[in-house]
């Protein structure tokens, strides 16, 4: 990934939440991409690793993951084995608009970021509550009978309560064995993440962390996948983006977002995004 290209963005939600459910065995790659919405994964069989954001989830059945919008992520899978997994792309501003009294339903995926941890492994018990609340989402989706689709809405909404109470009770087995990841690198991730509008020179990392520019760079990009230039510079990018959304001007988003080169920032935004920031408010 020697440049940033327009295709690390997967997939386009326009709708509340799209699920899908996938039983294939077949050779495929995928690239390390990022969504604007949230994700949850739902993994039902084969053998697969989860690569999030620098760290690798070795995923047994019924394992869930929560996708953070604009987690950098991919599956690494084997194909010898059937893999079957069920996606959930859920719209941030739907999960916004059934908020209330302090009552966050993206608080899961927030807390998810926070704490680097993307993990939720079930007990049985409660294994067997997200299998029927799926199984009635899945038969809602499908069904054409009167108020299928509010009742669809319903349970996802009820889903994404459910995820949020298991993740914020801790109600989820903490095996740190399905967890590989580079405790520095996961230090540099959280330092980037935190300042994107700081000077991020490989430089001043390198110093900071007390490293070597040149091992920084390869160790970065073996952990993520990523260069570090074009991390920093895909983040920043998505930032810049979000800021606009919500009425910032496009001069001061770009500023705020570390960007001091207005003329690179707009050949950049282009590049990832297809459009310029003007096209895109439009």
């Amino acid at each position: 990934m020697s440049n940033i290209h327009s295709n690390n963005k997967s997939g386009y939600l326009h709708s509340d939440f799209k699920l899908f459910h996938i039983k294939d065995k077949k050779n495929q790659e995928f690239e390390f991409h990022y969504h604007d919405f949230n994700k949850v994964i739902i993994f039902l069989s084969g053998k697969v690793t989860y690569l999030i954001e620098g760290k690798a989830y070795y995923l047994k059945p019924w394992d869930i993951l929560l996708v953070n919008n604009h987690d950098v992520h991919k599956p690494i899978i084997d194909p010898s084995e059937t893999y079957e997994r069920i996606i959930i792309w859920a719209n941030s501003d739907f999960i916004k608009n059934h908020n209330y009294e302090n009552c966050d339903l993206s608080e899961c995926f927030k807390l998810a970021n926070e704490k680097s941890f993307n993990l939720i492994r079930l007990e049985a018990n409660i294994q067997n509550n997200i299998k029927s609340l799926i199984g009635s989402l899945e038969s809602s989706l499908n069904s054409s009978e009167f108020g299928s689709k509010l009742l669809s809405n319903s349970l996802f909404i009820q889903l994404i309560i459910y995820l949020n109470r298991i993740y914020l009770g801790n109600m989820y087995i903490n095996d740190y064995e399905s967890l590989k990841y580079d405790k520095q690198i996961e230090n540099i991730l959280k330092y980037i993440n935190s300042n994107l509008s700081e000077n991020l020179s490989i430089e001043s990392i390198s110093e900071k962390f007390y490293i070597s520019k040149y091992y920084l760079m390869h160790k970065f990009k073996k952990e993520t996948g990523y260069t570090l230039h074009n991390y920093i510079l895909q983040k920043r990018l998505i930032m810049v983006k979000d800021l606009i959304s919500n009425g910032e001007p496009i001069v001061k988003a770009s500023i705020q977002c570390g960007f001091n080169d207005y003329s690179s920032f707009l050949r950049s935004f282009k590049k990832l995004f297809n459009k310029s920031p003007r096209e895109f408010l439009i």
